[in-house]
């Protein structure tokens, strides 16, 4: 563009700008000055998508779910829902044109277990207990997919930059709500309680806190020490992770600790050279003996009196205490009523979303605790894999652990097929921020939230177009 047309375009677009500013300030409507806003994201969707994913990217941590502010707002997070709604729009639009995005992505095999499981999940919303509950669940689930995945896929598969941006854009401005965190703990003196509800209205509650920031700990880590880089931003990503470090610590989210620690457990085994199958097979008869001995193991749990502190050291030991703390034991009550509601309805579930709202009858009195609810306002099945067992039936958790297994099998592919140590490094560690959610999944579940789905969903596309380029790369070594 010649600079005379481009200095008349911002002209006259700030003119125009001004005009609408004035108009909505006048009639005391604020809400017309975003219009201009929508209109340049609006030409984002269908120029420029890298921006408007960027753009998208960079509001996830500092959104807000505008039901925190009155219960009688629907819980929609502000600005991303919107935009993700947009992008999936224009994905069904594509889609009956041809590939809405590189065809690649949709040929991997990750991508057929992600399209079995909406399929599933959309003949679950049919059959439904609450089908309007369901159908909702539904399109949410699918435009975190469609935006995190595929769209997010497909501009780093052409866009190679954008991989590293996409972790940094994630990245910073969730250093600024660890920051305001922070800021608001310390007047508490950072008690254990007080940091419940900290970092509201950006989180819901400590623990999607604690989550989010274990995901993005890893491959903040792996930015950190690649070498290559300009000095400013090194600096910027130094202070960032050592934020970070201090915001996990201070969640006083226990399940977050227990999933950083499992995931250097599974880096301990990577750099050992152990393969994945190993790893795997170790797994299942570590769960077969903790299973054939599950009465003695929980005999010896319940010796543990050690409930939740505000000292840290107490806090840890409180993490097997099932015997009188109350978060443990409501967990305990979670799960039993999904496996409850498992058995009444074992094929297809109760409908996708529908958990917190039918589990109450199925509540039994020795489980229930003070913190027990009849209410549908007590939140889900505190598990990724049992939530879709009694919503979903046999099938649900058989698609999240499928995922899992693909996943695994990507990361360890990458980590030993990789040559360039760069890359191999930064695949390490998006392939260990998902394990911190895939090991936290078993304690609770935060995939309904724009806060967990963009990284979940956003590192499993990276994951998948590192896979489609070692591919391509081996297949042109064998062929030429």
């Amino acid at each position: 563009m010649k600079p005379l047309a481009s200095d008349k375009i911002a002209i006259v677009g700030g003119i125009i700008y001004s005009i609408i500013l004035s108009i909505s300030i006048y009639f005391e409507f604020i809400w017309l000055a975003l219009l201009p806003i929508a209109f340049v994201m609006l030409w984002w969707v269908f120029k420029r998508m890298d921006l408007f994913v960027g753009t998208l990217l960079i509001a996830v941590p500092l959104s807000l779910n505008i039901q925190e502010f009155s219960y009688s707002l629907p819980g929609l997070y502000l600005p991303t829902e919107p935009m993700l709604f947009s992008l999936l729009s224009l994905f069904i639009l594509r889609f009956f044109k041809g590939y809405p995005v590189d065809k690649r992505i949709f040929n991997h095999h990750i991508t057929f277990v992600i399209g079995g499981m909406m399929l599933w999940m959309a003949i679950t919303s049919v059959t439904s207990y609450d089908i309007l509950v369901s159908i909702k669940f539904l399109i949410s689930r699918s435009w975190f997919i469609v935006g995190f995945f595929f769209v997010l896929g497909h501009v780093m598969l052409h866009k190679p930059k954008f991989r590293e941006h996409m972790i940094m854009m994630l990245l910073f401005p969730l250093v600024i709500v660890i920051i305001y965190t922070l800021i608001r703990h310390a007047s508490h003196d950072f008690s254990k309680n007080a940091g419940h509800w900290m970092m509201k209205p950006f989180f819901k509650d400590h623990t999607s806190y604690g989550a989010v920031l274990a995901m993005m700990f890893p491959p903040s880590v792996a930015l950190l020490l690649k070498k290559d880089r300009p000095g400013i931003t090194r600096v910027l990503l130094g202070i960032s992770t050592f934020i970070l470090a201090v915001g996990i610590v201070f969640s006083f989210t226990r399940a977050a600790w227990v999933s950083l620690v499992g995931v250097g457990a599974i880096y301990a085994c990577m750099k050992m050279g152990i393969k994945f199958k190993q790893l795997a097979l170790i797994g299942v008869l570590v769960i077969g003996l903790f299973w054939i001995n599950k009465e003695s193991i929980l005999i010896e749990l319940q010796r543990n009196k050690q409930d939740s502190s505000d000292n840290l050291t107490e806090h840890v030991e409180s993490i097997s205490n099932v015997s009188s703390d109350d978060s443990n034991l409501e967990r305990l009550n979670r799960w039993n009523c999904a496996i409850s509601l498992f058995k009444e309805r074992p094929l297809m579930g109760w409908g996708p979303g529908t958990y917190q709202f039918v589990y109450a009858p199925f509540q039994e009195a020795r489980y229930q605790t003070i913190i027990s609810t009849n209410n549908a306002d007590g939140g889900n099945a505190h598990s990724e894999y049992l939530g879709p067992l009694a919503e979903q039936g046999i099938f649900g958790p058989v698609f999240v652990l499928l995922i899992f297994w693909y996943v695994c099998v990507l990361g360890f592919r990458l980590w030993n097929e990789i040559n360039d140590i760069e890359t191999r490094n930064l695949a390490l560690g998006i392939y260990l921020g998902l394990m911190t959610y895939f090991i936290h999944g078993v304690l609770n579940n935060y995939l309904d939230t724009d806060k967990a789905s963009a990284p979940f969903w956003g590192f499993i596309a990276f994951l998948v177009v590192l896979d489609i380029e070692l591919r391509e790369k081996t297949k042109k070594a064998i062929t030429s």
